[in-house]
């Protein structure tokens, strides 16, 4: 039996892509660091929407001068492979491009093959002003996904890189406490 057609409300759009991907190309950006389950389900959705390529922004340089513990942040190269080899491990059919990005829009507003942005509620905003930009260079617009990111804590915050920036140095005081209190019996 054939239901009525899809008014967008239902599934996820990644569930609904597992059949056939709904978009050639696919653009998402991101810090990448410590690649955890948040950034796992960011990049699975985006790669199950994708049909042929998937266009991977990974911030860097004045980009992480914001970020809680930024000195702690991975080296971007680092973060470009665990990224890529993630997206190859789930689909090596797709054309995986990852590339560092010193801006917020990196090839998102400059690639004219692309055809959805993936964001989380937390960049929605990001994703409307690629699109704006886009429309000022007279590039086609993206539809824009939005994928729910998993909490990581018990409190139920969004699992994020900065918290586990965060629990290293704390554990590194205690360790460093604990030595120190060791030394001085």
């Amino acid at each position: 039996m054939i239901g009525p057609p899809d008014d967008g409300a239902g599934a996820p759009a990644a569930e609904e892509a597992a059949a056939s991907p709904a978009y050639g190309s696919v653009v998402l950006g991101g810090t990448f660091d410590r690649l955890h389950d948040g950034h796992r389900r960011l990049l699975k959705a985006s790669a199950d929407l994708a049909r042929n390529r998937i266009v991977v922004g990974v911030c860097t340089g004045p980009m992480l001068a914001k970020k809680e513990y930024a000195d702690l942040i991975e080296p971007v190269e680092k973060r470009i492979k665990a990224v890529e080899d993630y997206i190859k491990s789930i689909k090596p059919e797709l054309i995986v491009q990852v590339e560092p990005i010193e801006d917020p829009y990196g090839p998102s507003i400059i690639d004219d093959k692309l055809d959805a942005i993936i964001v989380s509620k937390e960049t929605l905003n990001g994703g409307h002003a690629v699109n704006r930009k886009r429309e000022e260079k007279g590039l086609p617009l993206l539809k824009v996904e939005v994928v729910d990111l998993i909490s990581g804590g018990v409190e139920g915050e969004k699992l994020s890189s900065s918290a586990l920036r965060k629990l290293e140095v704390e554990q590194a005081q205690q360790r460093d406490a604990k030595s120190a209190g060791s030394e001085v019996s």
